[in-house]
């Protein structure tokens, strides 16, 4: 639970510092062709959050549907994840980001913040750092979500607190509270209703 409480705290701090000097830097860059450039190396950017993505979730994905395997007899504890899970775990969350992606980046690059190309950069590129020592040097389950969103909470606040639309921020928080104790109500009502029909 650690790191899922810290990485948003990480990501706002990381993003907030990186923009600081990001903007010091480029003080005296004309807009025009630094929006441009920025706009560009956006595409590295969310190249690499797409990949801290699937390191994040699409594990988690993985190791749910192995769970499955192990508890009907399909698996055996020391078997490597099949082929196939590894497919339809990438697939179904393909199909998830093209389906509701949209929504979420109107929602963090709109409604949060208006979100520009620099500060698109700096929040993407920090939470695929985030993402990576989370996954490959600490081992941690982390959310993609809120590691994204604080990051974009902390470039925001460096144009003032008041740009930050913190009532759609509050409300996303109250989502992520909300998540695990409703998703475990969620089971506990279908193993109950699946135990009522097949017994």
């Amino acid at each position: 639970m650690i790191p899922m409480v810290l990485s948003p705290l990480v990501g706002f701090g990381l993003a907030f510092a990186l923009m600081i000097g990001l903007l010091w830097a480029f003080r005296n860059a004309r807009p025009g062709p630094t929006t441009r450039r920025f706009r560009m190396a956006q595409t590295v950017s969310a190249a690499a959050m797409a990949l801290g993505h699937g390191l994040q979730d699409a594990q988690k994905t993985m190791g749910v549907i192995f769970l499955a395997l192990l508890t009907v007899g399909w698996a055996q504890p020391d078997d490597g994840i099949p082929l196939w899970v590894k497919l339809a775990a990438a697939a179904a969350i393909s199909l998830g980001t093209y389906a509701g992606g949209w929504r979420i980046m109107r929602t963090l690059g709109r409604r949060l913040i208006d979100l520009d190309p620099a500060r698109g950069f700096v929040a993407e590129s920090v939470s695929a750092v985030v993402l990576y020592v989370m996954a490959m040097g600490l081992h941690a389950p982390v959310s993609t979500t809120q590691t994204i969103t604080s990051a974009i909470m902390g470039v925001g606040a460096t144009k003032r607190l008041s740009s930050v639309r913190w009532g759609v921020a509050g409300n996303i928080a109250v989502a992520w509270v909300l998540t695990i104790p409703m998703a475990a109500v969620i089971a506990a009502l279908t193993f109950w209703l699946a135990h009522l029909v097949l017994l």
